[in-house]
């Protein structure tokens, strides 16, 4: 192994580790993941034992991804049971699973909860998505 490279100022630079790495990138992460929601997404408060949400799960959360929604507000789900998120820590808590929150530039814009049906959940959404700027105003 060769000795560390002197630094610019004269001094030794102390070797790269891969302990040095792990910390590095666990603080980047940290950085990251306790900054407010800076674009638009769709917070889903979902717990395992709930009846609802396995049924949204199955019909919706398959394919959320994959349309024109959910590319506008990709889906985050968050258990119901912590809801202790640092970056979400400005929406009022979820009182029933599962509670759907579109959220934009660190702002609530709208909530709805419960799942009955795929109908019922688009109608939902498409009125809390109508709610956001029009992206094509800033292409503009």
């Amino acid at each position: 192994m060769s000795a560390p490279a002197p630094a610019a100022h004269g001094r030794e630079r102390p070797p790269v580790t891969g302990r040095r790495i792990a910390f590095v990138a666990t603080m980047l992460l940290s950085a990251l993941c306790t900054r407010p929601v800076a674009a638009a997404e769709l917070v889903v408060f979902v717990l395992d034992a709930c009846a609802p949400c396995a049924l949204f799960e199955r019909q919706i959360g398959r394919i959320y991804a994959r349309t024109e929604e959910g590319r506008r507000a990709p889906l985050r789900r968050v258990d119901f049971e912590a809801q202790t998120s640092a970056d979400l820590a400005f929406l009022a808590p979820a009182e029933v699973a599962p509670t759907f929150v579109l959220v934009d530039n660190g702002a609530e814009i709208g909530r709805f909860s419960g799942y009955a049906s795929d109908e019922l959940f688009w109608l939902s959404l498409n009125a809390l998505l109508n709610r956001l700027p029009d992206p094509a105003a800033d292409d503009r």
